[in-house]
């Protein structure tokens, strides 16, 4: 738990939320088919450690990336699953049939696939192609306040056994967090050999398709001489990489968690925010290192080109569902923690009839983790890589009633029991070079590798 965190007893926290919901429901009653909401304010408490101590299904976290918001969750008080290729319009009737008959300020949180759900496999299971979950309790952080959540079920027209139980359940947040385990073994998919044949296969095809840019991934696998708990990864991840949104979706005993630096978009209303996130290089070590290596960056050809795909791509997408969009003509360096992106901006204001779900069918996958043109893009990711993406560089977030906030789910990785399965990907273009797409992924993966070595 962090210095500014304060003990809390399990018991007081059951009490003062068991006092709350029995009083909201003697207040208020309850509206028939709707959605309740119970908010109680409680000292300043750490939510990852917090939803450590949980032992309740369905846990979720997410940071965001500037607010200073995080949200720990746990339990299930209504789900939505998309099974097969996602169909936005019914998962906006269906996610709105539940924000509809809430009270404002009611979250889902999920994700979404990458690619088709046909193509799943088994490591993938507790993740379908769509899952936006309202959970039972949640704990809000934000600026050294924070707030337990209940959200109640449009059934629950009193303070029935079974919330009485959950309620129960509940525990103070740990003080310590597990040690992490000790790495035993690696295997790289695709090996380094055929990484490098892919690679030039795709520079192949661009000389004789449509095709001019691909993101290939390689998915690192990792086994431990113990369990490795999820949470424990998060907490010193999320010390390690403070620029980044920071996620864990946790069920049917796999989690998926990341460091993610790439927005896909914010709403807030009318207003929307999204960016575009191509180009990589390193960061140095000393503060002339960091300059010389940024202006690299921002003057290499290579990566101009591989970002403006990405740029070009988003603004194609917006354009036609704003009123107004900005785009930024000049990329920009996003400086992290351990190197450094091209970045370029995009802020603008919806149309009317435009929402969050609008904006997930048009902006997922950007180029900058599918490749461009779109389709042939695709084909070549299925066609050369020999694991599923599953929810690895698809959009994680939350969407409410008129404001959502998404990323992009890369720098990330799937726990089960002892082993950790680490994805991560390069963009290809005329000019790359195999060896050096190499390295550029274990960069980004080193996030990880750097908090789990000894």
């Amino acid at each position: 738990m962090d210095r500014g965190s304060t003990t809390v007893s399990g018991l007081d926290l059951q009490r003062q939320l068991s006092t709350a919901v029995k009083a909201n429901r003697s207040r208020n009653g309850s509206q028939a088919g709707h959605y309740g909401r119970v908010l109680v304010p409680i000292p300043r408490v750490d939510p990852i450690c917090w939803l450590a101590s949980q032992t309740g299904a369905d846990r979720m976290y997410w940071a965001g990336r500037a607010d200073g918001e995080s949200v720990a969750s746990v339990g299930c008080v209504a789900s939505v699953e998309e099974h097969g290729p996602a169909d936005f319009s019914r998962l906006r009737r269906r996610v709105g049939k539940i924000l509809g008959r809430a009270p404002a300020g009611t979250r889902l949180y999920g994700g979404v696939r990458f690619g088709s759900a046909a193509d799943a496999d088994e490591a993938w299971s507790a993740f379908p192609t769509v899952r936006f979950v309202l959970p039972r309790f949640e704990l809000r952080s934000r600026k050294g306040s924070c707030l337990l959540v209940c959200n109640l079920g449009p059934d629950e027209h009193g303070f029935g056994s079974k919330l009485a139980r959950e309620i129960r359940s509940l525990e103070p947040p740990s003080t310590v967090l597990p040690d992490l385990p000790r790495i035993v073994s690696r295997l790289d998919s695709p090996g380094r050999r055929d990484w490098v044949r892919d690679i030039e296969w795709a520079l192949e095809a661009f000389s004789s398709t449509t095709l001019a840019k691909v993101v290939l991934a390689r998915m690192s696998s990792f086994t431990f001489d113990a369990d490795l708990d999820p949470l424990a990864l998060l907490k010193r991840l999320q010390e390690a990489t403070p620029s980044c949104y920071h996620f864990l979706f946790g069920r049917n005993g796999s989690t998926f968690l990341g460091a993610t630096p790439e927005q896909l978009f914010r709403q807030d209303g009318r207003r929307i925010e999204s960016e575009a996130v191509a180009g990589t290089g390193p960061r140095g070590e000393t503060e002339g290192d960091d300059m010389l290596l940024s202006d690299e960056l921002l003057h290499s050809e290579k990566d101009q080109r591989e970002h403006e795909y990405v740029r070009q791509s988003i603004k194609e997408a917006l354009t036609d569902i704003t009123r107004m969009l900005h785009v930024d003509t000049t990329a920009s360096d996003m400086k992290l923690s351990v190197g450094r992106h091209l970045v370029s901006r995009v802020s603008g204001i919806l149309r009317p009839d435009v929402d969050a779900f609008d904006l997930l069918e048009r902006l997922h996958p950007t180029p900058a983790v599918g490749g461009y043109p779109y389709r042939e893009a695709i084909d070549v990711i299925e066609h050369l890589e020999s694991f599923d993406r599953g929810w690895y560089a698809g959009p994680v977030g939350w969407i409410g009633r008129d404001s959502a906030e998404f990323a992009v789910g890369i720098r990330s990785g799937r726990v089960s029991s002892g082993k950790l399965d680490l994805f991560s990907g390069a963009g290809i273009v005329c000019g790359s070079d195999p060896l050096r797409e190499w390295e550029e992924v274990e960069q980004k993966i080193g996030d990880f590798l750097r908090v789990l070595a000894p």
